[in-house]
């Protein structure tokens, strides 16, 4: 008995592999081989150089200039600027980042070329500006998030402020250029 049972589970094991192995190459042969290598697409680097200028009565007082190197499909940022302690309880100081701080996100599309900004300018208010009967230093700040289409080689305005506080604009502008 107990030889009949191993010659049987024999006999379908044989079977099962004959009929295995044909069917296998003949799903071989109709099916396409599939690319075992992941075709990598070419890294394209970006120059992105921003302008930031304060208007007056139509005309431009003051013109920063940035610039920032990236690749498409990733993001990097840039920051300029001064920590400056203040004091936020008798004896316990806070630090405060004032500068200009930068993020920029590019992305290539069929449709074009996709471009993710944060830009915040921070700075102490002007003494004309400034709360006279208070301590506490008086901070101005300018915030910028947007995202847009752009066309590599041509200036585009991402976005336009006004100052609250006098007759000033600021102006954040970019032009991205694709490097070689």
């Amino acid at each position: 008995m107990k030889k009949s049972i191993v010659v049987s589970v024999a006999k379908f094991l044989v079977i099962t592999l004959f009929w295995s192995v044909p069917v296998s190459r003949a799903q071989d042969k109709s099916e396409p081989k599939q690319q075992t290598e992941v075709q990598e697409k070419p890294i394209t680097p970006y120059r992105l150089d921003f302008t930031i200028s304060e208007i007056e009565d139509g005309k431009k007082i003051n013109t920063r200039q940035y610039s920032l190197n990236l690749n498409a499909g990733d993001h990097n940022d840039l920051k300029i600027g001064t920590r400056v302690p203040v004091e936020v309880k008798q004896g316990e100081m806070q630090y405060i980042d004032l500068g200009t701080n930068i993020w920029a996100g590019v992305r290539e599309r069929d449709n074009g070329l996709p471009l993710e900004v944060r830009a915040e300018i921070s700075s102490f208010a002007s003494p004309d500006q400034a709360n006279r009967g208070n301590s506490m230093p008086v901070l101005r700040q300018m915030r910028i998030n947007a995202s847009t289409v752009v066309v590599p080689g041509r200036p585009t305005v991402i976005g336009s402020v006004d100052d609250p506080n006098s007759k000033r604009q600021f102006q954040l502008e970019v032009t991205v250029t694709k490097l070689k």
